[in-house]
C-alpha cells in the first residue's frame, strides 16, 4: 500500500494546499493530492475558488524536483480545458508517476486524448465508473459511508487497474473502522492499492509493512 498526504502533509488545516505541506510530504517520502485551478492563464494549486498569491503549479512541481521527484502526484481536477499547460508542465518537469482524477466526463476524455494519466471515479453515486477501460486507476470514494468490499478491489486490481482508496476523516467520518478492516485484507499488501489520508504519518505507523 502506498500513502498519499491529502493536499499535502499539513499540521493544521492553514497549511494544507501551501509549500510547508508539500514540502514536508516530500521529505517523508508520501505520495500527494492535490488540487489544480487555473487563474489569470495559469494553473494554481487551490481546492476553493483562487485568490492572487497562491501557489502556482509550477512551484509545486519545482518542490517536488527538489526534494523528491519519486513519490506519486495526485491532481484533483478543479476546472476544465487545463490540459494543454498542464501536459506541458508535466513533460518539463518529468513527471512521471501522477495521475489526474475528478475531472468532468467530458473533460477527461479530452486529458486521455492529450495523453495524460488519470483515475476514473468509483462512488455510491458511480457504481460503474466512466472511461474504465481507458484509465489507469480507480478513484474510490464514499460519500455517506464505506460502501465497498476487498472484492471490488481485488477486481480492479485483476483489471491491471491501480486503486485509491479515500479515508474516511475527508468526509469527517471516523477513519479506524475502515483501517482496521484494510488491515486484514490480502488485497492491501499491493503497490497498486492506495490511501488517500489527512494522517499520512499514523496510516504509516498503523499499516507497518503494509506502507510501502
Amino acid at each position: 500500500m502506498k500513502i498519499l498526504s491529502h493536499r499535502g502533509y499539513w499540521k493544521s488545516p492553514e497549511e494544507k494546499n501551501l509549500n510547508s505541506a508539500f514540502e514536508r510530504s516530500f521529505a517523508l517520502g508520501f505520495g500527494t493530492e492535490t488540487d489544480i485551478r487555473d487563474l489569470k492563464r495559469s494553473l494554481v494549486i487551490s481546492h476553493d475558488m483562487p485568490e492572487e498569491g497562491c501557489l502556482t503549479a509550477r512551484e509545486l512541481f519545482e518542490i517536488h524536483q527538489r526534494i523528491n521527484p519519486s513519490v506519486l502526484l495526485a491532481l484533483n481536477i478543479k476546472a476544465d480545458g487545463l490540459q494543454a499547460p498542464l501536459s506541458a508542465l508535466i513533460e518539463e518537469y518529468a513527471i512521471k508517476d501522477y495521475f489526474l482524477f475528478d475531472m468532468s466526463v467530458p473533460d477527461a476524455l479530452v486529458c486521455l486524448r492529450h495523453g495524460l494519466k488519470c483515475f476514473t471515479r468509483q462512488s455510491e453515486y458511480e457504481p460503474d465508473p466512466a472511461f474504465y477501460s481507458q484509465a489507469e486507476g480507480v478513484w474510490i470514494d464514499g460519500f455517506h459511508g464505506e460502501w465497498w468490499e476487498k472484492e471490488l478491489i481485488q477486481r480492479h486490481l485483476d483489471s491491471g487497474k491501480r486503486v485509491c482508496i479515500v479515508s474516511p476523516e475527508l468526509h469527517k467520518r471516523p477513519h479506524l473502522p475502515l483501517w482496521e478492516k484494510l488491515s486484514g485484507w490480502d488485497c492491501a499488501f499491493s503497490t497498486s492499492v492506495m490511501l488517500c489520508t489527512d494522517f499520512p504519518e499514523a496510516a504509516k505507523e498503523m499499516f507497518g509493512d503494509l506502507a510501502l
